[in-house]
């Protein structure tokens, strides 16, 4: 009885650990326990569950996942989307296989889509949410990649899929981002935040694309009873289908390794195979049980584990303060590259693994691509976090940030903070100070040469010993004068996106500025109202903005700046609001501009707007395929709205 007892309290408290630890993921992209870990508590409860005949209303070997929390509409899924069950055993999916054929693919890692067409159009988007209730996303949809928003066929087909971004696409993006702490942890997160998203501009700017691996219905149509044949109708409708393979239980094997050597090429993540039968009266006759599909497996690859000794946590800080703990081991190859660091993400993990310096630990790839701790054979257990900022020396504070331990320096003038925004300032899209790399930014403000951003105006009051710091001469030094005092003319955009305002980039900063005509004193004074109603500005950007022109120091800086520098007035021309009051809608490819952004450029320049979709109040849709039978040309054409073309569009810039 005291073992069934003590089994009882070991099921519960995994219950409550697993669920904590993937509401932390799903819900708020933090990870308070490796992925390893998890698999291998969410085994344990499986195997208490069978063995004690018991299963607890809240566990996550029954409840597939938890509500959807945006602001998105929510729609009960026709048939409830169940997870898959999985191994990592090839032996197991020949168990499974017997003597049937089946699919085998990839097994995507991003957001699952359910879509919906209706007489040949898009008709609904809705996404996976908790398998029962997902948030239609169908304007978002719509400017996926390669989504076809018209298919051959007239009927009611339902087929689900993965919306992803590549790993380019991802490092891309992040690229973009001027603040360490803000950029993306991996492609799942940034593709759910963009498919998610309240305004489809932003989704239509993340490249999102979609792969369709399973058709649940299409009314009417014969598919010879094989889930091979439907994704090569599927294809042959216009959609991109996961990429598949044909198998059975004597070529499984060859196959699955086939799918190991080409993951690290894979430009789309994922995270395993999934294997399917190809009969689907077979498949379906099998049923279901509470959470897994019985005609379907997912596979995952077992991990190359390497065991090797931590050699030390290196604590890394950042622009926000955060100080991300990183564990420098004794190099092992792993999946045919050497590694020797992997992030530990928060102390929480840390704590998890008991993880000191000299312990044995075993190291994998997680999805055979990021390195990752497995497991700590001989926890010593944490001890010497920092409790002084290895940059800056400033006493550091452990937070509470969605249920994990982090670690943050305290000190408002820390070098590492300020390294990072003054290199945005500097940066090319921002002031464009050449000759301030980041290292040399450091050295500046180590030396006490630099406090605030106006500092850099001044550096002429510290030229001879600038003149002999290793790196820098006479040369150097003229030419780093010259680029500042070329800075000194700027524009109000350049100036309010170099202040490193969370959420505002170049682009943000163009529109608010524009909006607020160009006023220094209504940029610095804006309400979140003001804001909020900014097209493409939300409630979220707004209070940022709103929030950094709060604080006194930052309005004094700013307010410091205005004086450093010189914003001549934006000549009103005729042609400056020539296109004052009216819309255009473009769509397809151009010719004479490197992308629509900037044939967008030259409308907002004049004055103009341009919108994502065809309605009443559009004046002009700029398509170089006028004669195109796509949505946008159709909707014109039944509105009125005059199509034009590129050269059209030119005509009406030089026409004066």
């Amino acid at each position: 009885m005291a073992e069934t007892k003590n089994k009882m309290e070991r099921m519960r408290e995994l219950v409550e650990l697993l669920n904590r630890a993937r509401r932390a993921y799903e819900q708020e992209d933090q990870e308070i326990m490796s992925n390893f870990e998890y698999d291998r508590l969410y085994d344990e409860l499986l195997g208490l569950e069978k063995e004690l005949n018991t299963t607890l209303a809240s566990s996550p070997t029954v409840n597939v996942g938890y509500e959807v929390l945006s602001e998105l509409p929510k729609e009960r899924h026709e048939r409830p989307m169940l997870s898959l069950d999985k191994t990592k055993e090839v032996t197991r999916l020949k168990e499974f296989l017997g003597e049937q054929k089946a699919m085998l693919s990839w097994k995507l890692d991003g957001l699952t889509i359910v879509l919906t067409y209706r007489n040949g159009e898009l008709f609904k988007a809705v996404t996976r949410g908790n398998g029962e209730v997902g948030e239609v996303v169908t304007s978002n949809a719509r400017v996926f990649r390669n989504i076809p928003l018209h298919i051959p066929y007239q009927g009611e087909l339902v087929l689900r899929g993965e919306a992803v971004i590549s790993y380019k696409d991802f490092e891309k993006i992040n690229e973009e981002i001027g603040d360490a702490d803000a950029k993306y942890k991996n492609p799942r997160n940034l593709c759910s935040g963009s498919v998610r998203q309240l305004n489809s501009e932003i989704t239509a700017k993340r490249s999102v694309r979609f792969y369709a691996f399973t058709l649940v219905s299409a009314e009417d149509t014969e598919f010879h009873n094989s889930r091979l044949y439907q994704m090569q109708w599927l294809k042959e409708q216009g959609f991109d289908v996961v990429e598949h393979h044909s198998v059975t239980r004597e070529t499984i094997e060859d196959e699955v390794e086939w799918f190991a050597r080409h993951i690290e090429a894979n430009e789309v993540p994922s995270d395993g195979l999934v294997l399917v039968y190809d009969d689907i009266a077979y498949g379906q006759s099998l049923g279901s049980t509470a959470k897994f599909p019985r005609d379907s497996f997912a596979f995952k690859w077992a991990d190359e584990i390497r065991e090797t000794t931590l050699l030390e946590i290196e604590w890394s800080p950042s622009r926000t303060g955060l100080i991300n703990p990183v564990a420098i081991f004794e190099p092992v190859e792993l999946e045919g590259t050497t590694v020797s660091r992997a992030s530990v993400h928060n102390i929480s993990i840390m704590e998890e693994l008991e993880l000191g310096v000299g312990d044995r630990i075993t190291v994998y790839k997680a999805n055979m691509i990021i390195p990752q701790i497995a497991e700590n054979l001989t926890r010593s257990g944490v001890k010497d976090i920092p409790c002084a900022c290895p940059v800056c020396g400033g006493a550091t504070k452990i937070s509470m940030d969605n249920e994990a331990k982090t670690l943050y320096c305290t000190n408002p003038k820390c070098q590492a903070k300020h390294v990072k925004a003054f290199s945005l300032f500097v940066s090319r899209d921002a002031m464009n100070i050449e000759g301030l790399s980041e290292a040399t930014l450091e050295k500046f403000i180590a030396s006490g040469y630099v406090k605030d951003f106006t500092d850099i105006f001044h550096l002429d009051r510290y030229g001879e010993e600038i003149k002999s710091m290793e790196g820098f001469g006479k040369k150097s030094y003229e030419n780093l004068q010259a680029s500042i005092q070329n800075a000194r003319t700027t524009t109000l955009p350049r100036l309010v996106y170099s202040l490193g305002i969370p959420n505002i980039g170049a682009a943000n900063a163009k529109v608010i500025c524009r909006a607020l005509g160009n006023d220094p004193k209504k940029v610095e004074n804006a309400t979140e109202e003001e804001l909020s109603e900014i097209s493409g500005v939300g409630e979220v950007i707004a209070r940022a903005y709103v929030d950094y022109f709060a604080d006194e120091e930052r309005r004094d800086v700013f307010e410091r700046l205005l004086e450093e520098v010189k914003i001549p007035e934006e000549e009103v021309s005729e042609d400056s609001q020539k296109f004052e009051g009216v819309n255009f809608v473009i769509t397809g490819s151009v010719e004479h501009f490197a992308n629509r952004a900037e044939v967008k450029e030259e409308i907002e320049k004049r004055g103009g707007k341009v919108t994502g979709s065809v309605t009443s109040k559009t004046n002009y849709l700029i398509n170089n395929d006028v004669n195109s039978t796509s949505s946008k040309n159709k909707k014109a054409r039944e509105l009125g709205v005059p199509i034009i073309s590129e050269e059209e569009f030119l005509t009406m810039l030089n026409d004066l």
